[in-house]
């Protein structure tokens, strides 16, 4: 029907200066353009609920740049499935996911944050004095559940590089046949250049980087994820000491009670995907 046509438009295609439709701000514009002489809220609100649309809603998204996004994703997802070039890995072959997490702020509040109580949440003081920040850098076993990570003043190559060392010192990957790193394109480990330099020291170590832009097809943003919202958010830390130690001592409890994350997202659904983003863009439906 029109009413819902108009709610599938941005309203800068109807001259109307608004970033996104709200109920209200719809509500009135289909009154403006007499699709209706009049409709209360609940019933505009019903209408759109039939088919799930909600124009006040919005979410980021980037087109894939990388020419060879397919070629690279898919690699990607056979190691989570446990294949690389066709052939199941071996009992001593091993797909860690790493990256850096960059400026984590130590924020010592001006006051003492309150800790929750009945019928109060906790309270945390909106001002605070900037005490240093590190750069957190951590790998994932994608099949074994173990987390090896460190803070760092910065990131950067060498910081990397010792992350890398501190995992590859430890068994099972010192021991290893093959360890396939799966990393994004940071500067710390992208291009030839960085090969070189890993494998060099490394011969067992194989990067497997993804796409440009395609960070989130490296399981380590997952775990990045769960620190943020488990660990930093509300940010209070006296030091930068106490942030460290927050941080290890969280990877050491998460290490114990995790299991492998559940990923569903296969070489079909990447196929899917690719089709749908070729497709024609899909047209409005006609006017009632």
């Amino acid at each position: 029907m029109a009413v819902k046509a108009l709610a599938c438009e941005l309203p800068a295609t109807r001259g109307v200066p608004l970033a996104r439709w709200s109920l209200a701000e719809l509500q009135q514009e289909v009154v403006t353009q007499g699709l209706v002489a009049e409709i209360s809220g609940a019933t505009l609100w019903r209408w759109l609920s039939r088919d799930a649309i909600r124009p006040w809603r919005h979410r980021s998204w980037i087109f894939p740049r990388d020419p060879a996004f397919p070629a690279k994703a898919a690699r990607v997802l056979d190691l989570y499935a446990g294949v690389w070039e066709g052939v199941p890995l071996g009992p001593t072959e091993y797909v860690l996911c790493a990256d850096e997490k960059t400026s984590i702020q130590a924020r010592q509040r001006k006051h003492p944050s309150v800790p929750p109580g009945p019928a109060r949440p906790q309270r945390v003081e909106h001002e605070y004095v900037r005490g240093g920040a590190w750069a957190y850098l951590a790998a994932w076993d994608v099949q074994r559940v173990r987390l090896v990570g460190r803070c760092e003043a910065r990131s950067g190559a060498a910081p990397f590089d010792r992350l890398v060392a501190q995992v590859m010192a430890q068994e099972p990957y010192r021991s290893a046949t093959r360890v396939f790193w799966v990393m994004d394109n940071g500067s710390a480990h992208r291009g030839e250049k960085a090969r070189a330099r890993l494998q060099a020291r490394w011969p067992t170590l194989v990067p497997v980087h993804t796409p440009v832009h395609a960070s989130w097809l490296n399981q380590i943003e997952i775990y990045f994820s769960i620190v943020q919202r488990k660990v930093l958010t509300p940010n209070d830390f006296a030091s930068l000491v106490e942030l460290e130690d927050r941080l290890l001592g969280f990877q050491a409890r998460y290490e114990q009670r995790a299991q492998p994350f559940q990923w569903r997202f296969t070489r079909q659904d990447l196929a899917a995907l690719l089709a749908k983003l070729q497709a024609p863009k899909a047209t409005l439906p006609a006017a009632a």
